[in-house]
């Protein structure tokens, strides 16, 4: 499945560059705030991500990262500024400062897909159903269709053999791929990926790691919230350091892992070093 148009695929682990800025703006965030009561969780942040770029959020627990996922998608509105995908604005009907109704806002996050830490699968749906309900049932599309589509997905990430199964009787790891599995199904214009390796046992990490990183390599716009730092070097296009709901850096992987211009981001990264490995700053 080509995610990307006529985007050059990355060779090996090496990131596309996007320095220049060509491809086409995907997502786009403007002055992004949000308080919960007296809590300031994101200050005025805004990003933009270019058709086929991975961009990894990293940053402590706690600084915004996850809330700023889901104020993309509008599963937290937004305070104040605006969000903006294949120039669609979400949430407010262009051109006026009305909300979108429910039915209205289904339809702009089916450009948006979303994989969530703790899965967030139908538990009473087998595997096949959970994948294939979005695109029957929000985007009005062919059953058959959908389902050919399901299985080429399942076998895709790994699953065709627990295409009957239910959530119950899978592994983390499993549930992940068909969380994955799912998001694709909506053919997003962006994926969103909330630590989708957090709640995972170790052993399992890597299986959902591969399968990013095979939608990366074939130029899926993508924005995940990770902890996975030598994931996060190999696979970004860039990196978007976040601390105390701001951004404070932002930039190439390599360069952002070798030598991190702010003192926030040297003293978060140091974190998750050897005690014997030399730091460049």
């Amino acid at each position: 499945m080509n995610f990307s148009g006529d985007l050059p695929l990355r060779a090996g682990n090496a990131p596309l560059s996007f320095d220049d800025n060509t491809a086409p703006v995907v997502l786009q965030l403007n002055g992004i705030s949000k308080s919960f009561g007296s809590s300031h969780v994101l200050r005025d942040v805004s990003l933009k991500v270019h058709q086929g770029e991975t961009v990894c959020l990293l940053g402590p627990s706690g600084c915004g990262k996850s809330t700023l996922l889901r104020c993309i998608n509008w599963l937290e509105v937004p305070d104040g500024g605006t969000v903006h995908v294949s120039n669609q604005r979400m949430g407010v009907r262009d051109g006026s400062a009305h909300k979108m109704t429910d039915a209205e806002l289904a339809h702009s996050r089916a450009r948006i897909g979303m994989v969530f830490q703790h899965f967030a699968l139908w538990p009473h749906l087998s595997v096949l159903h959970n994948v294939m309900e979005a695109p029957i049932h929000v985007l009005k599309r062919p059953r058959d269709e959908v389902r050919a589509e399901a299985e080429s997905l399942l076998n895709r990430v790994g699953l065709a053999d627990k295409m009957d199964a239910f959530p119950s009787r899978l592994s983390g790891g499993q549930k992940q791929r068909v969380g994955i599995a799912r998001a694709l199904a909506m053919k997003p214009d962006v994926l969103l990926f909330d630590e989708p390796t957090s709640a995972l046992d170790p052993e399992l990490v890597g299986e959902v790691l591969g399968v990013m990183r095979g939608l990366a390599e074939e130029g899926a716009t993508m924005v995940i919230v990770t902890h996975e730092m030598e994931f996060a070097r190999q696979v970004a296009s860039r990196i978007v350091f976040m601390d105390a709901g701001e951004v404070i850096e932002t930039g190439h992987p390599e360069q952002f892992f070798a030598a991190p211009q702010t003192q926030r981001a040297q003293q978060f990264l140091a974190r998750f070093r050897a005690p014997h490995e030399a730091r460049p700053w």
